[in-house]
């Protein structure tokens, strides 16, 4: 029977982290790392005599989660964003696991049905899954700025069951994060940047709207779908533009 340790990493969460926590009661072992949030979000996690709270600076989410993992007390880790939440089929999936275990396999896809704006999507987004059910000695996030993925020593399975993911209550919130992502994605990719031009500031930013919006019918979303797909172009767009305005004051 494995047991699973929970971990949430939360920065200024006070909106999120309480459904959060009560998502993964059910877990062995629940952590909060936290970046040293200016919210109430500190207090809110010390309230609960169940969760073991930590606060580490942070460099990037990857670095967090590699940080904290390998201080988990049980070798299979749960990773749970504040925003998201266990959905009960999932977390009949998540119980059914800790009482059979697995040789097979060392993480688990997991699916993740988004809403944006309190709006359920539909088309844009769709098929979105995330690997959140892992071995914490086999397993480990690339090392990358952002968008970091999870690298295995083995094979990985899929769970029965969604995350609920309720991602930004406003646009201002979904355009600080994008401008944020921007900001981390132009180091991963100025190494291997030529001269920005024509071509990064404008086609790539055209083909990430069309790839939304159209390819991924995002059209179909309304409202939602028009605006994910004019905002993640703007944020391609500004990440060569930092790449840009960094190398002129270099």
């Amino acid at each position: 029977m494995p047991e699973i340790t929970a971990i949430i990493p939360t920065f200024n969460e006070e909106a999120h982290i309480s459904d959060a926590l009560d998502s993964v009661s059910w877990a062995n072992e629940i952590i909060v790392v936290d970046s040293f949030s200016t919210d109430s979000t500190p207090e809110i996690v010390r309230n609960r005599k169940e969760v073991k709270f930590v606060q580490h600076e942070y460099e990037n989410s990857a670095a967090q989660k590699n940080w904290i993992i390998p201080q988990a007390k049980n070798e299979w880790i749960f990773l749970l964003d504040a925003d998201e939440r266990v959905t009960p089929e999932l977390k009949k999936s998540l119980l059914a696991f800790r009482e059979q275990g697995t040789e097979e396999f060392v993480g688990f896809w997991i699916k993740r049905q988004n809403f944006f704006l309190g709006q359920k999507l539909r088309f844009i987004w769709k098929g979105d899954a995330v690997v959140r059910l892992f071995h914490r000695d086999r397993c480990r996030y690339e090392d990358l700025a952002v968008h970091a993925e999870i690298t295995t020593e083995g094979k990985l399975g899929s769970l029965k069951g969604k995350l609920h993911h309720h991602s930004f209550l406003t646009l201002e919130k979904y355009r600080q994060k994008l401008e944020r992502y921007a900001q981390w994605s132009a180091r991963d990719y100025e190494p291997k940047t030529g001269k920005v031009n024509f071509y990064h500031l404008y086609l790539k930013p055209a083909y990430r709207f069309f790839k939304h919006y159209i390819l991924q019918l995002g059209v179909l979303d309304g409202r939602a779908g028009f605006i994910i797909s004019r905002f993640m172009a703007w944020g391609v767009k500004r990440r060569y533009e930092i790449i840009r305005d960094q190398r002129k004051s270099s």
